[in-house]
């Protein structure tokens, strides 16, 4: 019996150890296929880097302001009789937009009138009798002064209407209207804004370690994302002869034409300003570049080899300098040298050695000048 069961252990031994060797060799053969085991490549676009030369320039942002930009308000007070103008109109300069009730001061003219018609016939006499020797001199003296003062007074009141009659003082835009008929108006009282368009400043300021190479009369260009595709080119004509001690700038003011009326006081623009001597640099579209608070950065394909010896194109990261951009591309100014074949999309799934397969039926935008097709 005991033979027997020593038997039986013997036997569930065997077998036991030989399915453990059975895992063994299976845990084994796993690990083996893991580490020779190489990851799919990415899938990425490429571009060939080649150097250009691009022109320095300095980007900041800008505000437009009307060369003359004004509320038009009621000079004197008085009840609106007639309004001739309508919002949002191009009104050329002189044209009558609001008229005021002027009836008292008509009916007040009217009487001035009549006391200028008298006045004058009594200087005339006067000067015929003082020819004659028949009044004294003191007497024709306050005649010629009463004539002038009826004269005077005539003419005030004749001012008095004329200011009544509120008019445009340039060409421009009208704004929304702000009085309604029968409204009194008190001296002062806002009527419509009016700015004049074309041509149109553009207000932006500079660092000041730029501002020995910010000339009157150098060149800006002037952009708007609420205007894609469309640029303007304006003109330096005024650099504020004070430095903001808050920031350091200093305020610059550039004069365009603006014949469609497509830019608006107030509104906000990017301003490209040149600030020295053309430079070459290595264009990139923007998706290339990979942002880093510790650096910015590209990858670079290249020829690898995998630790079997074999070899494979991967990629590995190059940290690069980065400095002012054009459209859909950033200019490169260190880091990288003509011939490099360089990653433009799929950078956020890639890192040193990755192997990658190259397709670039379908490349990401690399416009200097992109025109978008519903702009």
């Amino acid at each position: 019996m005991a033979k027997r069961m020593f038997l039986m252990l013997f036997v569930a031994a065997t077998v036991i150890a030989g399915l453990g060797y059975f895992k063994l060799r299976q845990v084994q053969a796993a690990v083996k296929a893991g580490s020779s085991f190489q990851p799919p490549p990415e899938a990425i676009t490429t571009i060939v880097a080649r150097e250009e030369t691009w022109p320095s320039t300095q980007n900041v942002v800008g505000t437009m302001a009307a060369i003359h930009g004004v509320t038009v308000s009621a000079d004197l007070p008085g009840t609106v009789e007639q309004i001739k103008f309508d919002s949002g109109k191009w009104v050329q300069a002189g044209d009558v937009l609001v008229e005021l009730d002027t009836r008292q001061e008509r009916a007040q003219l009217a009487a001035m009138e009549a006391q200028r018609e008298l006045t004058k016939i009594n200087y005339n006499r006067m000067q015929q009798l003082v020819n004659e020797g028949v009044i004294s001199r003191s007497d024709y003296d306050k005649a010629t002064a009463d004539q002038k003062a009826a004269d005077a007074n005539a003419a005030e009141v004749r001012a008095t209407i004329a200011r009544k009659t509120i008019r445009a003082p340039f060409s421009g835009v009208l704004g929304i209207r702000q009085v309604n008929l029968g409204q009194y108006l008190a001296a002062g009282t806002a009527i419509v804004p009016l700015q004049s368009l074309n041509p149109i400043y553009v207000n932006f300021s500079v660092p000041q370690q730029i501002l020995g190479q910010v000339k009157a009369g150098h060149n800006v260009r002037i952009s708007s994302d609420d205007l894609p595709g469309r640029g303007f080119t304006g003109r330096v004509n005024a650099i504020d002869s004070v430095v903001d001690q808050n920031t350091r700038n200093v305020q610059v003011q550039a004069t365009l034409a603006n014949p469609e009326g497509k830019l608006r006081p107030g509104m906000f623009v990017q301003v490209e300003v040149g600030v020295g001597a053309k430079r070459s640099v290595i264009p990139l579209p923007a998706s290339a570049i990979s942002y880093a608070p510790f650096g910015d950065s590209v990858f670079v394909v290249t020829d690898m080899k995998g630790p079997n010896g074999q070899s494979y194109r991967g990629v590995r990261q190059q940290f690069v300098k980065v400095e002012g951009a054009r459209g859909d591309q950033v200019a490169v100014i260190s880091g990288l040298k003509p011939g490099d074949e360089v990653v433009t999309s799929g950078v956020f799934k890639l890192r040193n050695g990755v192997a990658v397969a190259v397709n670039n039926k379908i490349q990401p935008a690399n416009s200097p000048a992109p025109r978008p097709e519903d702009n």
